[in-house]
């Protein structure tokens, strides 16, 4: 492709995403991301197949970005004890859906998927959700003691993801929580509350 193909290419996968997270994706027409991206309707066919092809493109991006948080957080943990990789997956991820650079649409996207499924859905789970899923259940059944499959370890990871998802930027968030913004100090105080709350709760189960 040329450097017009890919700039075009770029700005309907930014557009889209805007789009899709605002309205949702049975509710936007291909015209519409076209004339908002300032690109020839057929660019949508050209490039991606169809609006599904193109929806499916935006939630892969968003995998990969949960991908990317999921993996910094196995880095940081490498080699700790399995309390410490909590702490730190909590902070990391955290500092990574509360930072300046994240983008709200990507989280509204998410929501508006698991709330009204698409085709697209499995690939989103399979690409995003089930690495993180599963690196929290082997951290959180070491401190059990338990194995990965007992229901109490699933129970413990959604504890813990509900959480740090309640602080997710959204109106919600801002007005149950009192703002909508915190600083780099407060998302790592914030971060070490969840984890200490979450390991006193693990411990508690562990021991009865």
């Amino acid at each position: 492709m040329t450097d017009r193909d890919l700039e075009t290419r770029e700005r309907l996968l930014r557009t889209a995403e805007r789009l899709f997270a605002d309205r949702g994706f049975r509710n936007i027409t291909v015209r519409d991301i076209s004339r908002a991206a300032r690109a020839n309707v057929a660019a949508v066919n050209y490039h991606f197949g169809s609006k599904l092809g193109l929806y499916r493109e935006v939630l892969e991006r968003a995998a990969d970005g949960m991908n990317a948080t999921t993996d910094a957080a196995k880095q940081a943990g490498a080699g700790c004890a399995a309390d410490e990789q909590l702490r730190r997956f909590v902070q990391i991820f955290l500092r990574r859906i509360m930072s300046a650079d994240a983008s709200a649409s990507i989280h509204r996207l998410i929501n508006r998927e698991i709330s009204d499924p698409t085709p697209a859905l499995d690939a989103l789970v399979d690409r995003g959700l089930k690495p993180r899923i599963e690196y929290l259940r082997g951290v959180v059944a070491e401190l059990l003691g338990a194995d990965p499959d007992d229901p109490r370890v699933l129970r413990c990871v959604a504890s813990v993801q509900s959480q740090a998802i309640t602080y997710l930027p959204n109106a919600l968030a801002a007005r149950l929580m009192g703002r909508s913004k915190m600083t780099p100090e407060q998302i790592d105080e914030t971060a070490a509350h969840i984890a200490e709350f979450s390991l006193a709760g693990i411990r508690a189960i562990a021991r009865r």
